[in-house]
C-alpha cells in the first residue's frame, strides 16, 4: 500500500497580496503570527478617527470594492458596522485587519460596488470625520 502524504502546514500560494510572507518576515511580537493578525483591542470613539473612503478595482478581477480606513473598532463593532452597510448597498463585503502609521492595529471594511456616497454620508452622520481620496477633485462619478 500507499503512503499517505501529510497534509501541508503551511500557506504555499495565494491570489491575495500580502497573504504568504516575505522570506524574512518575522512573526508579530503580539499575536505570533506573520503577517500580522493583531486586532484594536477597542473602540474609538468616531470623533477621533479620521476614515478615509475609496473605490479600487486593483487585483479584484474588474470588480470594484468601497473601502473605508482606518477603522479603529473592535471586530464585534466592526462587524455590526460592516452589516449596517452590506444593507444599507445591497451587497456583500468584508473585513480586513490593517495597521495604522504608528503601527497600531485598525481594520479596512470593504463593501462590493461602488458605493463611495452612501458610506460617505453614512459615516458623517454617525460622527466620524470621513473624507473621500482617490480620483483627483474633479473626477467623474458616472460610469
Amino acid at each position: 500500500m500507499a503512503e499517505k502524504r501529510p497534509a501541508p502546514t503551511r500557506l504555499v500560494y495565494s491570489t491575495r497580496p500580502g497573504a504568504v510572507p516575505a522570506a524574512g518576515a518575522k512573526p508579530c511580537k503580539h499575536c505570533g503570527a506573520a503577517p500580522c493578525r493583531c486586532e484594536p483591542p477597542r473602540s474609538l470613539p468616531p470623533a477621533e478617527q479620521d476614515v478615509r473612503v475609496r473605490h479600487e478595482r486593483r487585483n479584484r478581477g474588474g470588480k470594484t470594492v468601497t473601502v473605508a480606513a482606518p477603522v479603529v473598532l473592535t471586530r464585534t463593532d466592526a462587524a455590526a458596522l460592516l452589516d449596517a452597510w452590506k444593507r444599507l448597498c445591497g451587497g456583500g463585503g468584508t473585513l480586513r485587519t490593517a495597521r495604522l502609521p504608528d503601527g497600531d492595529p485598525c481594520f479596512e471594511i470593504e463593501v462590493q460596488g461602488d458605493h463611495t456616497d452612501r458610506l460617505l454620508a453614512d459615516l458623517q452622520r454617525a460622527g466620524y470625520r470621513a473624507k473621500r481620496v482617490g480620483g483627483g477633485a474633479g473626477a467623474v462619478r458616472g460610469r
